[in-house]
């Protein structure tokens, strides 16, 4: 499955959706400076959503362009269900990129740096399979 598919007609059931509506609307501190930057597509123009159901997992925001999801990690997180989490991704051909609340907090500027190389190193790739003919 291309990542493409993920999104456009994946079933999401109604608890998933309305805990991803109430996880937008209640969003850490960390999740809220990081949103700040990468809302309205501030970001090198590109666009991304929060808390996005991806097959059956919530990613903390996802940019659909260019298949990456960003997780803000805190104190809470369970570091096996974030391993199930992100294979699941990875066979999806979905990157992902994490920051402990900590990064966020004391250093958004490296923070902000290594998802823009991400984005650029994607976005070149696509650019490339798209040159090729395939369809991404």
């Amino acid at each position: 499955m291309k990542p493409h598919e993920i999104i456009v007609g994946q079933p999401v059931t109604a608890i998933k959706h309305a805990l991803s509506k109430q996880l937008r609307r209640k969003m850490t501190p960390a999740e809220r400076i990081l949103w700040g930057y990468l809302r309205a597509n501030r970001l090198q123009g590109m666009h991304f959503r929060r808390q996005q159901v991806i097959e059956g997992f919530i990613a903390d925001f996802y940019c659909h362009s260019v298949a990456l999801v960003i997780e803000v990690d805190g104190a809470t997180h369970e570091r096996q269900h974030d391993l199930e989490r992100s294979a699941v991704f990875e066979g999806r051909g979905i990157r992902t990129l994490r920051f402990t609340n900590e990064e966020i907090y004391s250093n958004n500027e490296r923070v902000l740096e290594i998802i823009l190389y991400t984005l650029k190193q994607s976005h070149s790739v696509t650019l490339e399979e798209r040159e090729d003919g395939e369809k991404v």
